[in-house]
């Protein structure tokens, strides 16, 4: 079933648990497609006004169908139960510690969204929302000793390969949605809230890993859109997280103008 879903190259180390559940998923539903729709069909022919020329307010009264919809209903919820909330808590219990991991914060508004890397001290440089302007998203005070070093992108995220990987998301204005399909990562940034998410190892291997931008609201929902492509994911021989880091940061991706 995953051969034929479409899905982006695996780059983490979960993405494989991931794409079983998809494909579980996909095959439930198949199954469900088929059954009620055999289901819808037999109601036609059995129910048909041939053969009920005179309408029964009192309806079918047979066990079965009542049957097989409470079987469905107990099935969903031992998966609901048993599987999927498990798998949930397995993934946001596993986040690598700060200690093994390449730490990143991102940061999203409309329509961009801002990455901030610690330098060799492994520090993140201090942020102040009044020096916040277009030059400096991130509003990073570079009179900060530990903001020296920090490298900071728009619009681009780099990691190393067969590393852990934990990203701090936040957001500046909105609700916006953070994704590296890749990687089998998606979070919603929720204003006010700093949520961490992330893979325990990034695979190998080239990969665009574009992430959606969604302007919501209360009333109104998802407003609008915008994506960008992040460059191939390479392996560097280095392991020190500024050397790994700066090759693929050093200048900003620019969309090309159609």
């Amino acid at each position: 079933m995953v051969n034929y879903l479409g899905l982006p190259v695996a780059a983490s180390a979960h993405a494989g648990d991931i794409d079983e559940m998809i494909a579980l998923t996909h095959w439930l539903m198949l199954i469900l497609f088929v059954g009620w729709g055999v289901y819808f069909v037999f109601v036609l022919f059995r129910f048909r006004r041939g053969a009920n020329p005179k309408a029964s307010y009192a309806g079918a009264k047979g066990k079965i169908s009542k049957g097989t919809e409470v079987a469905v209903a107990i099935v969903e919820v031992l998966l609901l139960v048993f599987y999927a909330i498990p798998a949930w808590a397995k993934r946001v219990r596993a986040f690598p510690s700060e200690n093994e991991a390449v730490v990143v914060r991102v940061v999203s508004e409309q329509f961009a969204w801002n990455v901030q890397y610690p330098g060799p001290d492994g520090r993140f440089g201090r942020t102040d929302i009044k020096l916040v302007s277009a030059d400096n998203p991130l509003g990073l005070d570079r009179t900060d000793a530990a903001a020296k070093d920090d490298v900071t992108t728009i619009n681009q995220l780099n990691l190393p390969v067969d590393r852990p990987v934990l990203v701090h998301l936040s957001t500046k204005d909105v609700i916006h949605s953070f994704g590296l399909f890749e990687m089998r990562v998606k979070q919603d940034a929720i204003p006010g809230m700093q949520i961490p998410c992330g893979s325990s190892r990034t695979a190998s291997g080239s990969t665009r890993s574009p992430a959606r931008s969604c302007a919501a609201s209360v009333t109104s929902g998802c407003a609008a859109s915008s994506r960008f492509k992040a460059p191939p994911i390479t392996r560097s021989g280095s392991t020190d997280q500024e050397k790994e880091l700066r090759p693929a940061t050093a200048t900003p991706t620019t969309p090309k103008a159609p």
